[in-house]
């Protein structure tokens, strides 16, 4: 058995204007960093193995600052792990997207990352953390988009949210017979006050 914890990356200015992000190499704000370090914090009362991360800069940077509490700990850049390609639509607001496409943009083609390309390249990230690390605890830090589509595969049925909070914990143990999800999109970290 492996177990995963994955988690989305802390907040960017463009999470908070409503852009889409995709591909696009947006940092964490000033919140993200702080958010960042919230899941460190939660992240270093327990034992982790290795940890892996999107390349994009604001799940990397989420990742680095995890990683600062767990020195022990070895770190990874694997591009599977980045977010869905979002096409025309990358860098635009709602709004903006009515106004250039008309209300029915979603039925057109934007140029969107393929589903069925999605969970490939998700899946052969999970089948390659299986392989390396049975028996160990991963830490993957991702994108929401991409962790949405990559938790309904190895639960089907699992009816999860696509609204993966930012620094949300969602833990998954993988099993021989079936995965199993122990916690999903928990933010308690964000909750906790200084004393």
């Amino acid at each position: 058995m492996t177990t995963i914890a994955f988690i989305r990356h802390g907040v960017t200015a463009w999470n908070k204007e409503g852009r889409a992000q995709g591909k696009t190499d947006v940092p964490l704000d000033e919140e993200g960093i702080l958010m960042a370090e919230r899941v460190a914090e939660r992240m270093e009362k327990e034992h982790w193995d290795v940890i892996y991360t999107s390349p994009l800069i604001r799940a990397k940077r989420t990742a680095e600052i995890i990683a600062e509490k767990l020195p022990e700990i070895n770190f990874n850049t694997d591009i599977r792990l980045g977010e869905i390609g979002g096409g025309l639509i990358e860098g635009t607001t709602e709004q903006e997207r009515v106004d250039k496409w008309g209300l029915n943009w979603r039925e057109q083609d934007m140029g969107f990352e393929k589903e069925d390309v999605i969970i490939a390249r998700g899946l052969s990230f999970i089948e390659d953390i299986q392989k390396a690390h049975r028996g160990k605890k991963v830490i993957v830090v991702s994108h929401g988009g991409f962790l949405a589509r990559v938790f309904n595969a190895l639960i089907p049925g699992g009816e999860f949210s696509n609204d993966i909070g930012n620094t949300s914990v969602t833990i998954v143990e993988l099993k021989d017979e079936r995965n199993h999800c122990h916690l999903f999109n928990c933010m308690k970290h964000l909750e906790m006050r200084e004393v």
